[in-house]
């Protein structure tokens, strides 16, 4: 088996289980898994893995650009009476036509250039919800290439280039129909981006420190979160931020990019020992260390490792095994919930009647205290405990949302169970890839992955509609949500101090010896 984990309540909690992979040969050759060779040989997270985290987690930033971008690009403008006709205090849809005008042009949102207000403002959510239809498919597709042919960082790549392209190519858009079609290509992109990127930057990482690292990578997404709404205030025309947000995207392709390193473990499945063991050594001598010539890679399904060529894996195998049936169908739904409270209340922010801007900037501050404190208290509570936690949390909070009035000292209140909604959510959201990647072994991990990423799309197709709905329905809706998903979260095995395996058998076998115990 792969990694050197404790049995949770049995034995010394400080000594490593080595499970079969862990032997040493009749020709002297130790044959250990990747969790075994870190912990050994290479170093957890010394330095080689710091510098790959950051960089591969920088991808996260470009993702929430992609994708937040939405809220400035489609708000709603300021307005302004321009006849004794139009009444100040009265809705906008209720003035005469020709009594009021655009406070700062047309140019400044898609909503004041192509008129999507009053009886057309379904088209604004019809644009969002298409736009993660699209990042469902292109979950689904980009988290089978990434555990097949491109592998980890070719789909990251491929995924980059499609956001930089598109992103600069709707900033063009003549119409709304174009708008669509462009917003729904970028969606396709920006779904593989977060999967490939978590999925590329944790799997170095050993056994012990991948909990921490594997929250830690959303700090980079809520920092693009909080820089967009930087870039948005100085570039309010639509057109503009477009392109603006998208070169971020080139630049990492030029500059960072070329630099990643191709996960080991995609390698060993793939039967690429060589390489595999080429990134081993390369991170062994990063970090000050040195791996032994006679030591060698093993998968943890012992019917493998005495022959070559690519173990294959895909969602029907998930499927038939009775172990990863359940944890796939409870994650799918899991997922779902979480993304239509999560990105409900970070699209509602145009609701609250509040600075926009500054909205959603505290908005992304909000979230990364609850990464801090979801990574502290991830290896002590557990993923299950943790995520049943948070969710019931966040749907606490979107709760008493839905019982305040949108005016006055209400108004404030209700923007402030928001950002603690966020707060809660966010730790879930997150811990959610850290709890799926440890679900599903190496061999079908990018792909269930993608799965769960797709319900968490069509979870934030779900969430324009909702929030254009308005009122307090919203929260109401976020809160059951939340409840639901916490509920699910009860029949969810706990991964705490279990391994990370590479193989459905390995998987299986594992997994009983582990039951047995």
């Amino acid at each position: 088996m792969p990694s050197a984990h404790l049995l949770p309540g049995i034995g010394d909690f400080h000594q490593p289980l080595l499970l079969d992979t862990n032997n040493v040969k009749s020709d002297g050759r130790e044959r250990l898994g990747i969790d075994e060779m870190l912990q050994k040989y290479c170093g957890e997270f010394g330095s080689w893995q710091l510098r790959h985290f950051i960089l591969t987690s920088l991808a996260w930033a470009l993702e929430a650009s992609h994708t937040m971008v939405m809220i400035f690009a489609d708000r709603e403008p300021d307005w302004r009476c321009i006849s004794i006709a139009c009444q100040v205090d009265a809705p906008l849809c209720s003035q005469p036509p020709g009594s009021w005008e655009w406070a700062h042009g047309p140019s400044g949102s898609t909503i004041s250039e192509w008129g999507l207000f009053c009886e057309n403002k379904y088209k604004v959510g019809l644009v969002q919800g298409l736009f993660f239809f699209g990042c469902m498919i292109g979950a689904g597709i980009f988290g089978h290439l990434s555990d097949s042919s491109l592998g980890r960082k070719g789909s990251l790549l491929v995924v980059c280039i499609i956001n930089a392209i598109l992103g600069c190519l709707t900033a063009f858009s003549p119409n709304y129909i174009i708008y669509v079609f462009l917003r729904f290509l970028t969606g396709f992109g920006v779904g593989g981006v977060g999967l490939c990127a978590f999925v590329l930057a944790t799997e170095p990482v050993g056994p012990t420190k991948r909990g921490v690292a594997g929250m830690s990578t959303f700090y980079f997404f809520s920092g693009g979160i909080a820089l967009l709404s930087g870039i948005a205030y100085v570039f309010p025309s639509w057109r503009a931020l477009y392109i603006a947000s998208s070169v971020p995207s080139i630049v990492y392709i030029v500059v960072v990019i070329p630099f990643l390193i191709e996960s080991p473990r995609w390698y060993l499945v793939k039967g690429k020992t060589k390489e595999a063991m080429t990134v081993m050594h390369s991170m062994a001598q990063c970090n000050g260390r040195t791996v032994p010539q006679r030591v060698e890679l093993a998968l943890d399904d012992d019917s493998n490792n005495d022959r070559d060529g690519e173990i294959k894996g895909n969602l029907i195998d998930v499927l038939k095994s009775p172990v990863t049936r359940l944890r796939l169908f409870l994650s799918v739904a899991i997922n779902f919930c979480c993304a239509t409270v999560y990105y409900g209340l970070s699209l509602n922010v145009v609701n609250l009647d509040t600075n926009l801007y500054l909205n959603v900037f505290l908005n992304a501050v909000a979230e990364m205290p609850a990464f801090t404190l979801t990574a502290i208290m991830l290896d002590r509570l557990g993923r299950k405990p943790l995520t049943i936690g948070t969710l019931c949390f966040s749907g606490g909070f979107c709760l008493l949302g839905a019982l305040m009035k949108n005016y006055g000292t209400w108004k404030i209140l209700r923007m402030i169970c928001g950002i603690f909604g966020i707060f809660g959510m966010a730790g879930t959201y997150n811990l959610l890839f850290i709890y799926t990647v440890e679900l599903f072994p190496t061999v079908v991990r990018n792909a269930a992955l993608g799965c769960t990423t797709q319900a968490s799309q069509m979870g934030a197709i779900l969430a324009p509609f909702v929030v254009v709905m308005g009122g307090g329905l919203p929260f109401a809706v976020f809160a059951s949500c939340g409840f639901v998903g916490g509920l699910l979260a009860v029949y969810l095995p706990e991964t705490l101090n279990r391994p990370l395996y590479d193989t459905m058998n390995g998987m299986e076998e594992g997994e009983a010896v582990l039951n047995d115990a």
